[in-house]
């Protein structure tokens, strides 16, 4: 059986040929380059500030790390000046139980007993407080084995408390020897 129907052959129109569709495909394409030149154009302006805010960000971030090295190591020191410069200044000593034993002038008593021990602890003022606090066993010992005679009685010294800052306070009681 041949075929002697028509065949539909597709094809695609002859609208090149035509001027108005000449011009409306040339101003498709002009726009869309020229479109594309605008959008390149804003793409790279907004690239370009961004990448100069970045460089400003990292110029100032440099900056500022550097200025924090600078003041943590002032910082360290001062830290470690200031370390070697807190020294005694006072010593104050304090009774705890000077009641209890009933001095006849109990306030001039105790108040005589405590400057006796201030005498002896003066040494340490204007020490550095390193030092001070190194040699607490020592302090210590020297308190501990200290006799005070009030009243013709001796009383051995026992340190309950001992603070150690720019004052240095000592909380003793007495104790019958």
């Amino acid at each position: 059986m041949a075929n002697t129907g028509t065949y539909f052959l597709m094809r695609i129109p002859p609208y090149y040929r035509s001027p108005l569709w000449q011009k409306f495909f040339s101003g498709v394409v002009i726009g869309g380059i020229i479109s594309w030149l605008i959008f390149l154009f804003m793409f790279g302006t907004m690239q370009e500030k961004q990448s100069k805010k970045i460089i400003e960000q990292e110029r100032t971030i440099k900056e500022l790390e550097g200025d924090i090295k600078i003041w943590q190591e002032d910082v360290k020191k001062l830290n470690e000046l200031n370390q070697d410069i807190l020294t005694v200044q006072e010593v104050n000593v304090t009774i705890t139980n000077g009641p209890k034993y009933g001095f006849i002038n109990e306030s001039l008593t105790i108040d005589q007993a405590e400057q006796a021990i201030k005498e002896d602890l003066h040494s340490l003022v204007a020490k550095k407080l390193e030092t001070v606090f190194e040699s607490k066993q020592v302090l210590k010992k020297m308190l501990e084995n200290k006799i005070l005679k009030i009243n013709d009685k001796r009383y051995r010294l026992v340190i309950k408390e001992i603070y150690y800052f720019t004052t240095i306070e000592v909380f003793i009681e007495l104790r019958l020897d």
